[in-house]
């Protein structure tokens, strides 16, 4: 115990003999600044991306999504611009849906429906499972329209028989043979999808990037029109049910078409 009391006296007397270096200090001093100075700027820059994070996706590109410095140069001759008003899209969602289809997709929703993937780089999302869904819904309507047309079944041609046999009959078969003499190529065709779109009034509201802005067609207007079309059909039936993109379907689609 007596050896641990004189120690510690020593021990103290020949820390406050030690030399302190100023330079030590007045570093410390700095990087106690910089650090303040640092932990500033980083609230100031925390808060300025969250006033970005704020802005809706379709509204603007993310900025985390932006090159430091255009890789292409901007062609004028070749400008092709996109509806960006929101009213405008209401509107068009209106004329198809009828009253409050402008309500009947979140707003984020609406635009996504109607955004090509060749619109920005992609880079605001676009389309392409939507349609994907839409296109399944739009085809086994079509189906169902033909296995039930009675116009169809009455002008659908009787196989030839080669022997004595009676094939089996019962009214709920009648339709089928329509599935397989009537190709879905020649009912859905992208020529007929894209004329409605465009009565429709979707070639001023969708949103994409054409390779040759003199010449639409050529650059694929009818496939985006018939991906948007079909886009909106999936977007009703993940927001909306099943039922009623089912009835979207018929009502707006196949009816107008002539197939019911």
């Amino acid at each position: 115990m007596a050896s641990r009391t004189i120690t510690r006296p020593l021990r103290t007397a020949i820390r406050r003999t030690q030399p302190v270096c100023e330079c030590a200090n007045s570093t410390s001093s700095r990087t106690a600044s910089i650090r303040q100075f640092a932990s500033s700027a980083s609230r100031r820059e925390v808060q300025w991306d969250t006033d970005r994070a704020e802005r809706p996706r379709w509204a603007a590109t993310p900025e985390s999504m932006k090159a430091p410095y255009p890789w292409k140069p901007r062609d004028p001759a070749n400008e092709f611009h996109c509806n960006e008003d929101p009213d405008k899209l209401d509107r068009f969602y209106v004329k198809l849906l009828g009253r409050g289809g402008d309500a009947l997709l979140t707003d984020e929703v609406k635009w996504l429906a109607i955004t090509h993937k060749s619109f920005d780089q992609g880079r605001r999302g676009f389309n392409d499972r939507l349609a994907f869904f839409g296109r399944r819904i739009l085809s086994l309507q079509t189906n169902m329209a033909l296995v039930h047309s009675p116009i169809a079944t009455q002008t659908q041609s009787r196989p030839a028989r080669s022997d004595d046999r009676e094939p089996f009959t019962h009214p709920a078969l009648e339709g089928l043979a329509n599935l397989s003499e009537v190709p879905m190529g020649q009912i859905l065709t992208k020529e007929r999808l894209a004329n409605l779109a465009t009565e429709w009034g979707m070639r001023e509201i969708m949103r994409w990037k054409p390779r040759n802005t003199s010449n639409l067609n050529a650059s694929g207007v009818e496939v985006v029109l018939n991906s948007c079309t079909y886009a909106i059909i999936g977007a009703i039936a993940l927001q909306r049910g099943g039922a009623v993109a089912a009835e979207v379907a018929r009502e707006k689609v196949l009816k107008p078409l002539g197939i019911s």
